[in-house]
């Protein structure tokens, strides 16, 4: 067992730029402790919900754990939340539940069912482009690329707009979480991609298309409002998935056995494949909510005003819910991870279409390179919010 001397606060941002065995652990000990650690200062400080049962009931009951006041860490700064708009994440009832009902038909089972001839259509294309060009980095070349194409054409992205677009997604995502702070650069970028969601959004106004854009710009969502979401939906829908499938291909590299499992019988262990990797390397790392009211959850008392931090790395790690819960194993039932979030009106709406990207993707690659493996270890981007591969040299 791994072990760290050095001190343990989650509210430093040194912490996250430890080597990960030693998060690992600091995570551990903290889930044998009695009650929850409160970490930082009297301003921004939290209580860390670092058991899977808390972050559950945390995520379950969001009129005692809110999430109006700002979600990340830090939270954004008030006049930013008036600039760009607020963010579905950073929403209560009933604005929360007004936007989600409008959204959540883009993300049916039905809806994304439907997709599925394009999510095929592209994982050929990816593969095609690989096969021919032998890219070196499987993170631009293969995991980015996948999700962010199946939001722009659900979103209906003109294709003439998506370079641009690209790149400020990858610049608002920059040292996010890694220092506490947000950086111009990421606001900036912020304002260019609402810039081009406003600009397709006035145009699908005069002619609506069988697009999200169109959708949601005809049901009366303001500039602000419309701004917010598509900024969420290309960060958030891009960047978790991208994420979770670099790490898919390094756990397959180095779980040999698991590997053979899934390439054996592809259709018989995808499922628990996606699931394990979501639940192994946990996309998203914490959630911030503010406490309505005095609460006792797992008799700790909280006072109205506390902050709790639902940390998902943590929960997923959690030896009362999983079985040898440091081992990667697509065979694992049941997997209760709360990877996509603990269930509650913030769960990821995206679920679905991840899984049948993720799915899609590595049929694909195993069926026509099936020597294709990570070569080296992942670069990771130092970040108490994601845990973002930066890179990732593969081979096939």
């Amino acid at each position: 067992m791994v072990t760290t001397t050095r001190p343990l606060d989650l509210a430093d941002p040194g912490f996250w730029r430890l080597p990960e065995e030693e998060r690992l652990a600091a995570f551990r000990a903290l889930r044998e402790l009695e009650h929850p650690v409160r970490f930082g200062d009297a301003v921004n400080g939290f209580h860390a919900l670092v058991r899977h049962r808390d972050v559950v009931e945390a995520s379950r009951n969001p009129k005692i754990f809110t999430s109006g006041t700002g979600v990340t860490t830090p939270r954004p700064p008030r006049w930013v939340r008036t600039v760009f708009g607020d963010s579905m994440v950073n929403l209560d009832d009933p604005r929360h539940g007004r936007l989600r009902a409008v959204v959540s038909k883009a993300f049916t089972p039905r809806v994304v069912g439907r997709i599925a001839s394009d999510v095929e259509r592209l994982a050929t294309a990816i593969a095609d482009d690989v096969l021919a060009t032998r890219p070196s980095d499987f993170v631009s070349a293969v995991a980015g690329r996948m999700p962010f194409e199946v939001i722009c054409d659900m979103m209906g992205i003109p294709a003439s707009y998506r370079p641009e677009v690209l790149a400020q997604v990858d610049h608002s995502t920059e040292r996010t979480g890694g220092r506490f702070r947000v950086p111009g650069k990421n606001l900036r970028a912020l304002a260019r991609l609402q810039h081009v969601v406003g600009k397709v959004a006035r145009e699908r106004r005069r002619e609506p298309a069988d697009d999200l854009i169109s959708a949601l710009a005809n049901a009366g969502l303001n500039a602000r409002e419309l701004g917010s979401f598509f900024s969420l939906l290309l960060v958030a829908g891009v960047e978790t998935t991208r994420n979770t499938i670099a790490h898919g291909l390094h756990l397959l590299t180095v779980n040999e056995a698991q590997r053979e499992l899934l390439t054996n019988d592809f259709d018989r262990h995808a499922a628990g494949f996606v699931d394990e990797v979501v639940r192994f390397s946990s996309p998203i790392i914490q959630f911030r909510r503010t406490v309505s009211e005095d609460y006792e959850l797992g008799g700790h008392p909280l006072r109205a005003g506390d902050d709790v931090v639902l940390f998902y790395t943590s929960a997923n790690r959690d030896e009362a819910v999983f079985d040898a819960p440091d081992s990667f194993d697509i065979t694992r039932k049941p997997n209760p991870h709360v990877g996509f979030g603990g269930g509650g009106p913030h769960f990821c709406l995206g679920t679905s279409l991840a899984k049948q990207e993720i799915t899609v993707l590595f049929r694909e690659l195993l069926t026509r390179m099936p020597g294709i493996r990570s070569a080296g270890a992942p670069v990771l981007a130092p970040s108490s919010f994601d845990n973002r591969i930066a890179r990732l040299q593969f081979t096939f």
